[in-house]
């Protein structure tokens, strides 16, 4: 099965992706991951994100288009974080059909502003190993100090809440139209991300488990 997660920033498709990878051995397609390790490279289509990524503002459709065409694999693949506009959704039905590749579903995860604000602002990384942390939720055992390699932590230029409070305003304008897009095609299948993670787990089970 293939399938798209849509959603704001900060409703937990990465940490779903994620769990339904190791579970069932979907390839994880994160265009963030991607995008992030081409900005610490300093590749040439990491310096050209970096302006944008930092402003909280989409990377351009061409850049996106021609990263995913790349990395696609043939079957069993999650997209996180691609088709972000109409335009890119309609590039992608293009080079799925050029390879005889089906889209399964498209998962649209809702959660509120307000949840979307608390999960990002209080992330914390580890600029060294990779590690990610949470105020709140997954604290440091140390204050502000990675568990694995005591490196101090730092919080993401995108995790600010100015920042976040951009990626939402811009998130609303030009990814929404998404839904209805992908709803009038029937693909569109919805889940209540505001609940625990747990929750969210199951409910992704099912969705994978019933066809």
């Amino acid at each position: 099965m293939n399938f798209i997660f849509l959603g704001p920033p900060g409703a937990g498709k990465g940490t779903q992706a994620k769990y339904l990878a190791d579970k069932y051995g979907f390839k994880h397609i994160s265009t963030g991951d991607i995008l992030r390790e081409a900005v610490k490279n300093k590749t040439s289509l990491g310096i050209k994100a970096k302006e944008y990524m930092e402003r909280g503002e989409l990377v351009p459709d061409h850049i996106m288009i021609g990263l995913i065409e790349e990395v696609l694999p043939e079957d069993n693949f999650i997209l996180d974080g691609f088709p972000r506009t109409v335009e890119q959704a309609k590039a992608l039905e293009d080079m799925l059909s050029r390879r005889s590749i089906k889209l399964d579903k498209v998962i649209l995860f809702e959660v509120s502003d307000e949840t979307v604000v608390e999960r990002l602002s209080g992330r914390r990384s580890c600029p060294s190993c990779g590690a990610v942390y949470h105020i709140k939720y997954n604290p440091p055992k140390s204050d502000e100090k990675c568990d694995y390699c005591g490196t101090k932590l730092i919080q993401r230029e995108d995790d600010k809440e100015e920042v976040i409070l951009k990626r939402l305003e811009v998130y609303k304008k030009q990814t929404e139209p998404l839904v209805e897009y992908y709803n009038k095609k029937g693909l569109l299948f919805k889940i209540d991300a505001d609940n625990d993670i747990d929750e969210i787990s199951r409910s992704l089970d099912n969705l994978v488990n019933n066809g």
